[in-house]
């Protein structure tokens, strides 16, 4: 079993996060794979509903006596929605995209880990300064918003800021070759999120598992087409990987025009409402071709765990 600080700090058995996925990251998800030995971190991004969070709380809560979270996005999570998860006793929060300050008043008072994702370096500063307990470094590689460094060349700059701050390395990893690489990198675990969406436990439903299971890395784009068919509000400088589609296609280099076409996105929400697989978005990541079989997730937590140290001892065998 391999021990790191972010296993210590936040008393896990492996070196894995489950990433708070809107639409995907349920309680039922994050109860299981903090039951797998990982962090399991339910996907609450800027969800409204007190109804809808309470539920997927009671389900993780109900589900797992083992350490679990939650993740909200910054820039649309109101505060009070914060408020009830913590409530709950959470082991950890993770805040992302936006100015984390708003939210460290009601996290400090809480015995809840703080943890920042980053996706530049004025964030991994800002994240610093405020003192998170556990940062995530974020590469262009990962599945759903991000932005523009590349995994390999962020993460040990993270690292190296960081200084005794655990670690994780995102974007990109779905397998134990992954996992021991962020370690090599000068990470302390690694948050995966694509590689979850092919479990029985994900929100997402049969049709996204199919799309998962046959779509590629390849097969994947990062744009801003649709934030603005949702007008979903998402700030402009986090655009969203996700599997090609037709309309994606489309508009893609044309966003402008996109914005200026009420009638399109209109036609888009309702064939998404409709459930047309053309317009139905999956987000996800470069990994995306390491996705190849539907596996529960707290087993597949076991798998990856057993791929990492056996990565790492092959890793380790090399050196004369």
């Amino acid at each position: 079993m391999l021990t790191t600080r972010f296993t210590a700090r936040l008393g896990v058995e492996h070196p894995v996060a489950l990433a708070p996925m809107g639409g995907a990251a349920g309680g039922a998800l994050a109860a299981a794979v903090s039951n797998g030995g990982g962090l399991g971190l339910l996907g609450v991004g800027s969800a409204k509903d007190p109804a809808w969070v309470e539920r997927e709380l009671d389900l993780v809560a109900q589900g797992t006596d083992r350490p679990w979270g939650a993740g909200f996005q910054c820039w649309a999570a109101p505060v009070r929605v914060l408020e009830q998860v913590l409530e709950r006793g959470p082991a950890a929060i993770m805040l992302a995209f936006g100015d984390p300050r708003p939210y460290l008043d009601a996290v400090r008072r809480s015995d809840a880990a703080l943890i920042v994702m980053v996706t530049d370096l004025a964030e991994a500063h800002t994240a610093v300064e405020v003192g998170a307990d556990v940062i995530v470094a974020q590469g262009t590689d990962a599945g759903g918003h991000g932005g523009s460094r590349g995994t390999i060349g962020f993460v040990p700059v993270v690292a190296d800021l960081a200084g005794d701050v655990p670690v994780l390395a995102a974007g990109g990893i779905a397998d134990g070759r992954g996992v021991a690489a962020a370690l090599a990198l000068g990470a302390d675990g690694a948050l995966l999120g694509t590689r979850f969406l092919a479990t029985p436990e994900a929100l997402g439903g049969p049709v996204q598992e199919k799309a998962v299971l046959e779509g590629g890395s390849e097969d994947t784009d990062r744009s801003s087409v649709v934030d603005i068919a949702h007008e979903s509000g998402w700030p402009a400088r986090w655009t969203g990987r996700a599997l090609r589609t037709p309309f994606s296609d489309r508009w893609r280099l044309h966003e402008d025009a996109l914005r200026s076409d009420p009638a399109a996105r209109a036609e888009f929400r309702a064939a998404e409402e409709r459930g047309d697989p053309d317009a139905t978005v999956v987000w996800a990541g470069e990994s995306l071709d390491l996705v190849t079989d539907l596996v529960p997730a707290a087993d597949l937590v076991g798998v990856i765990a057993g791929e990492t140290e056996a990565a790492v001892r092959r890793s380790a065998g090399a050196v004369r």
